[in-house]
Order: C-alpha cells, then sequence, then structure tokens
C-alpha cells in the first residue's frame, strides 16, 4: 500500500504511539517515519518526538542557551527551513545547529543527515564530521550515549595524555579550514564594485535582483566558517550589498524596507569596524531620513557620518545632505556653511574603493548645490551652476542628471522663463519608464505644484503639467512593485 508523503498527523500519531507502545526507540521510529513517508531526517525525528515545528524551537533556544556563545533564535519558520535543506526553499543548518539538534533529539548528528546532505555540506564541514565521535546503538555506556556531538574521536588504545593530543590536533584541523577564500572574497568586491557602477546607468529592478542574489551568497558564507579576517571581509562585503539594496528599496519609494537594509548594513559595519562603510551607511540612512521627511535624522545622520575618518568622496556627500536638509528646513545660513564644507572637502578627494553610487563626484555636488540655492532663494545662481555642470561635465548618473534639469526648469520659472523651463525639462520627459526612479518623480511632482500655483504659461503650462502628470504614473518604482524582484 502507497503511504502519502508525511502523513496526516492522525496516521503519524498512531504510528509513533504503536511503536513506543512495542517497546521501539526514537531512532527506530524515526527510521520507520522515513521509510513510510519519505521524511528528510531531521523532519522525521522531530515527529519521532511527536514535536510541533515550534515546540522543537523552543526546546533549541533552551538547549543553545545553555552552550556559552551559541545562543539561538529559532522559530518555527526556521526550523522548517532546516528540515527542508538542501531543496531551494531549505537553509543549511551549520554544524553548532546541528549538534543542538543532535542534543534536542538524543541521537547523533550523523543520525540528522542523509546522503543528499552530505553531497552538499562544504568539505569543510565533512571534515569536522569525521572527526566527531558520534556514539552508536550498539554503546553500552551512559558515558558514550551522552557524549556531545562535538568531541573528537580519538585512535583506539590511545592514552589520555594521547588523546587530548589528537583531538586538539582534529580541532587544530576544523579551525584551519575555511569555506571562503581570498579569490572569493576578492571577487564579490569586484561584482559589488560593478553593480555599485552598473545602477547608475542600468536597469534599477534588474540591478536590485543582481544584488539582492549576490547579498544570499554572501550571508550564506557567513553562517559556515571561516578566519576571522576573513569574517570581517564578508561582513564589508554585506554591508555594502545591504546598502546598495537600501538605496535601491528608497529609490523605489518603500523608505521602511530601506530603512530595514540600512540597519542590517550599520550592524555589518559594526561586525567589521570599518570606517568607510559607517560613513556610507550613515549617507544612505541620511538620505532615505529626507525623502521620510525626518530631515533633523537626515541632518544627525550625516554629521555622525562626517565624524568617521575616511579617504574617499564620502564625506563630501555628507555634507551636501546636510545642506539639502537644512535648506528643506528653510536654515538658509546653516545649509551654505555645509556647503562651504563640501567644497573645502571636495578640493582634495581621495580614492574611493567601490565607487559608482558610493562616490560623489562635481557633478553630483552640483546637483546638491543647485537645489539648496534655490530653496535659499537665489535660482539665478542655481540655475547657473545647474547649468556649468550640464555643459561641461560628465553626468553622475541618469537620476542626477533628471534632477539637475529638473532644477534648472525651476530655476527657469522662478526667473520667469516658462520657455526656458518647457526646454529644461524635454531631456527628464525623455527618459524611458525604468529609469524614473521616486526621487525625481517627487521632484517632477513639486514642479509641478509650483507650476500650478504661479500659473506659468496658461494653457501651455496646463498642458505641460498634464504631460509630467503621465510621465510620473509611468514609472519604474510602478512596474518594480508589481513583478518579481526576486534573484534571477
Amino acid at each position: 500500500m502507497a503511504h502519502p508523503k508525511s502523513g496526516c498527523k492522525a496516521e503519524r500519531d498512531g504510528l509513533r504511539q504503536e511503536m513506543n507502545d512495542a517497546g521501539l526507540t526514537p531512532a527506530e521510529i524515526a527510521t520507520e517515519m522515513r521509510a513510510r513517508y519519505r521524511m528528510r531526517p531531521r523532519e522525521a525525528w522531530r515527529h519521532a518526538h511527536g514535536w510541533t515545528l515550534q515546540e522543537t524551537a523552543d526546546r533549541i533556544d533552551a538547549a543553545a542557551a545553555q552552550r556559552p556563545g551559541e545562543a539561538l533564535a529559532a522559530d518555527a519558520s526556521l526550523v522548517g527551513k532546516w528540515e527542508k535543506w538542501p531543496s531551494p526553499s531549505g537553509r543549511r543548518p551549520t554544524l553548532p545547529v546541528l549538534g543542538i539538534l543532535a542534543e534536542v533529539y538524543g541521537c547523533t548528528i550523523g543520525q540528522l543527515l542523509d546522503i543528499e546532505d552530505r553531497r552538499m555540506l562544504p568539505e569543510a564541514e565533512l571534515r569536522v564530521l569525521r572527526h566527531t565521535a558520534e556514539p552508536t546503538a550498539a554503546a553500552d555506556s551512559q558515558e558514550q550515549q551522552t557524549a556531545a556531538p562535538s568531541v573528537m574521536a580519538v585512535r583506539d588504545g590511545a592514552t589520555p595524555i594521547q588523546a587530548a593530543a589528537e583531538e586538539s590536533a582534529a580541532w587544530a584541523s576544523w579551525a584551519e579550514a575555511s569555506n571562503v577564500g581570498e579569490i572569493a572574497i576578492e571577487q564579490f568586491m569586484a561584482d559589488i564594485r560593478a553593480l555599485s557602477r552598473d545602477y547608475l546607468t542600468g536597469d534599477p529592478a534588474a540591478l536590485f535582483a543582481r544584488t539582492r542574489h549576490l547579498r544570499d551568497r554572501v550571508f550564506a558564507l557567513l553562517e559556515g566558517h571561516q578566519h576571522p579576517r576573513q569574517s570581517a571581509d564578508l561582513y564589508v562585503a554585506s554591508g555594502y550589498l545591504c546598502g546598495l539594496l537600501a538605496w535601491m528599496s528608497s529609490d523605489f519609494g518603500c523608505l521602511r524596507d530601506a530603512d530595514t537594509q540600512g540597519r542590517t548594513a550599520w550592524l555589518c559595519a559594526e561586525l567589521a569596524g570599518h570606517n568607510e562603510l559607517w560613513a556610507w551607511v550613515l549617507s544612505i540612512r541620511s538620505k532615505i531620513a529626507f525623502w521620510d521627511g525626518r530631515l533633523r535624522d537626515a541632518i544627525t545622520h550625516a554629521r555622525r557620518g562626517a565624524s568617521y575618518t575616511t579617504t574617499g568622496t564620502v564625506s563630501t556627500l555628507l555634507a551636501c545632505q546636510e545642506a539639502d536638509a537644512w535648506s528643506q528646513l528653510g536654515a538658509a545660513a546653516e545649509a551654505r556653511a555645509a556647503l562651504t564644507r563640501a567644497e573645502n572637502e571636495d578640493t582634495a578627494p581621495g580614492h574611493d574603493d567601490i565607487g559608482g553610487l558610493f562616490s560623489c563626484s562635481a557633478y553630483r555636488r552640483a546637483n546638491y548645490n543647485s537645489a539648496v540655492q534655490l530653496r535659499t532663494g537665489d535660482p539665478a545662481a542655481a540655475l547657473h551652476t545647474a547649468l556649468d555642470a550640464v555643459t561641461t561635465q560628465q553626468p553622475h548618473s541618469y537620476g542626477t542628471s533628471a534632477q539637475m534639469h529638473i532644477a534648472m526648469a525651476q530655476a527657469h520659472l522662478a526667473l520667469r522663463d516658462s520657455d526656458g523651463a518647457t526646454d529644461a525639462l524635454r531631456p527628464v520627459l525623455a527618459m524611458p519608464p525604468d529609469h524614473r526612479l521616486e526621487p525625481v518623480i517627487r521632484r517632477m511632482r513639486d514642479l509641478s505644484t509650483t507650476m500650478a500655483r504661479t500659473r506659468a504659461s496658461g494653457a501651455a503650462g496646463a498642458a505641460l503639467r498634464g504631460e509630467i502628470n503621465d510621465w510620473c504614473t509611468d514609472s519604474a518604482p510602478r512596474a518594480a512593485l508589481s513583478s518579481d524582484t526576486g534573484p534571477a
């Protein structure tokens, strides 16, 4: 008779009770569960005990709390993912996790793994498992039955002193192993630089997917074993990747999600102790706060970022961001002072390790300058700044270029030159929909509001406002949020 996969709860409970009444062990029940319902080994052991996913998670947390340095925060979802691995919807349990699971279920680590699991485990972890003494069913002594799964195996007949030395040698072999090498870390950083550069000109939704996929790969490595220096390098990579996802999320108008990414990026910077990353993360968080209307937070983040000793252009960008927020608050003197600091920082810019989005070119600084000059009541200066940058400098990105043209249009309107405003907007209105990010859309809508308030150009102005409204509704954020931007 064919049995359904996993069986229904009543059927599993009945089988377990029958086998318990017959005096069979949990190991024998788990074996029967696997054979009868085609379960993965970790799922079979849980059902052999009759526990739910959450009950198992609670026991795991309690057991981990008794192990120094191994506190976990397991929940039902995570336990389910550990059980499903190595399927795509699963998550690989690390060796410490497997050790705690073995303790909770009263089995060995080996009994929680089948051949599919072992094929997918990193070689370093397989090496540790080969040095692990796992009690067998034939073991008689209580000491063998309760031995921790992490005790290292030694050869038969060894004296206690020899055994201690061989255990230390086995541990040293594990400690020396790493799941990542220098070439891999170098490649991760090269990929991050490419993503940061490509985002300035490429399809934002596709680049979000690529960034997310790379972040997941780095996260997976951090869950394994590597040397402390390599862990720090992986945290730096994770921090920049989460920073990119934070920036991209805010460009899609998803500010709460962007803040979450920003907090994770900050944690990575803390774990790596990396000044440059700290400063860039605070720049990203300042940007998010600005677009979220939290202008004082934007200023605080920018000033805090400027307190770190850095070598690239992040200090210039942080001063520009502070000026932007001050000008939005109407504090002209503070805004101008921040712009002066940005100009001073820009006189001898250092080398940006990542570049691309993580850089502040003269063109990008001019964009901030023109926006601040407009808000502080100097449209002529704003027009001169923007026009000079557009005609003499290499654009930083299509988003920055669009904002520069919008600033020119706003300056023309303030100077009562409606035709100039219309001409300045033409490159923006010609942008493809997948390049119409939320900051540019917000500035276009602000411009439309200004035009309506000033009744610019009568019927022609009304037609242009209609064109702007249509342009805003056909945008990258709308397309991205209505489609799957998961890993390709």
